[in-house]
């Protein structure tokens, strides 16, 4: 090579490369695409881990901040706000202080929209414009997690390819209280996937990124998966129903419904129910709880299954000649229960015994179903984590519908893998926990 060539060559690289990695630098740190392209068909997809028992709880992996740092965040369709245990110092936190998330000069204010609508469902209200705008949010738990709203980057990897990190607004909660009846939850806090103004999914949809609809497909043997977005819908065998708007929380209602036993109808008719997969449980309220409780002790005359009082796992067990290790053991002794909707032809969601019952670790099976009336939850009919198991659930929030179909939850549609596989890369790493400098600016 010429020697006086190579400042030129060297200038050109240089000026190639800054070119690129300006382009590059840009399109990580672009919020969202104004192209319509972008979000028609694009969803954010993400592993679920957990199970209904033992441990009573569905999470998933956020990556939030630059640099990005992962939160486990127990996944609730019966709340907006997300947030997550704050390094304020922190009050009732559970988590050590390294895995807490710190703010920094990030707070919101309450001049900003978002603080209005936290502010519409607590007793916290501003004094100025400029104040840090405060939260609090109750569970029907009893628990509750106050703190301070703050703004960060939230990296995603969507279905069509693109690498996004939009800022979005969620709690830093420095003071959680649980309820004396339930055990501290062991995760960093709580996902909110309702469709109010303050929810992530609302967030993403505002900044044009996916269509307002969320998911979530949990699998009777543990894990599953969560998508923001409508690209994973099937395209055939959903049943749907009216979503009804709810007159206290931005809860998913789905209106009136008939109780079904064994594929007769029951003396349960006009439950108002709601979609909640931040509870383990399904409950009822007392009348349709007992009635519940009623056809299946009667169905169960003259088997081997007995009362098993001495377990403490739930209010209602029963024992067999030896231990059952799985649902399937004991299956065929019960009847399916199932649900139908006034207000839609033909529209049922079936509920199989699975969907109701646990084996515990003393080797009986309980059910799975509660009184709701009896923990304060009056009238309120939900339908827990335990009877969404293996359905995909779908909430589409531009429809104003719910559907639900039968489904293979241990993998995702369209990707040809188990989740067992944790071959690299994997199509949607930034979701899973995995982030590599394709996110990074």
């Amino acid at each position: 090579m010429d020697f006086k060539t190579k400042p030129f060559i060297t200038l050109f690289l240089f000026l190639l490369f800054s070119s690129i990695f300006s382009l590059t630098f840009s399109a990580a740190n672009k919020p969202f695409s104004t192209d319509k392209s972008h979000r028609v068909g694009s969803s954010a997809v993400f592993r679920v881990h957990g199970n209904v028992y033992p441990l009573g709880y569905y999470t998933v992996s956020l990556n939030i901040g630059y640099p990005p740092k992962l939160y486990d965040l127990d996944i609730d369709s019966g709340s907006d706000l997300t947030w997550v245990q704050c390094d304020a110092p922190c009050k009732g936190c559970t988590k050590p202080r390294d895995q807490l998330y710190k703010p920094s000069n990030n707070l919101v204010q309450c001049v900003d929209q978002l603080c209005a609508a936290v502010h519409l469902t607590s007793d916290h209200h501003c004094s100025s414009p400029d104040e840090q705008c405060d939260y609090e949010v109750e569970y029907a738990d009893q628990g509750s997690s106050l703190g301070v709203l703050v703004r960060d980057y939230v990296p995603l990897q969507f279905t069509n390819g693109s690498v996004i990190r939009p800022r979005i607004a969620f709690g830093c909660g420095y003071d959680q209280k649980h309820s004396g009846t339930t055990s501290p939850p062991s995760t960093t806090g709580v996902l909110g996937l309702g469709n109010g103004r303050t929810s992530i999914l609302s967030q993403l949809h505002s900044l044009g990124l996916i269509r307002n609809v969320v998911g979530h497909c949990l699998s009777g043997r543990g894990g599953g998966f969560l998508f923001f977005g409508d690209d994973l819908i099937p395209s055939s065998g959903i049943v749907w129903t009216p979503m009804l708007p709810s007159s206290s929380e931005k809860h998913y209602s789905l209106g009136q419904a008939e109780l079904l036993f064994n594929g007769k109808p029951t003396t349960i008719k006009g439950l108002d129910l709601i979609f909640d997969s931040g509870s383990s449980y399904t409950y009822f309220n007392s009348k349709a709880y007992q009635t519940i409780v009623d056809q299946v002790t009667n169905d169960l005359k003259g088997n081997q299954l007995k009362r098993a009082t001495e377990d403490p796992s739930l209010p209602i067990c029963w024992k067999g000649s030896k231990s059952f290790k799985t649902v399937s053991d004991v299956k065929n002794y019960f009847k399916p229960l199932a649900l139908r909707f006034k207000k839609v032809k033909n529209s049922q969601m079936l509920i199989p015994p699975e969907g109701y019952l646990i084996v515990t670790k003393h080797g009986n099976v309980c059910l799975g179903i509660l009184d709701g009336t009896e923990v304060g939850l009056g009238d309120l009919n939900i339908i827990g984590d335990i009877s969404l198991q293996d359905k995909m659930v779908i909430y589409d929030n531009e429809r104003q519908q719910i559907g639900w179909i039968s489904y293979d939850c241990d993998r995702i549609p369209n990707i040809d893998r188990d989740f067992e596989d944790d071959a690299f890369p994997h199509p949607y790493a930034a979701n899973f926990g995995i982030f590599d400098d394709r996110c990074a600016a």
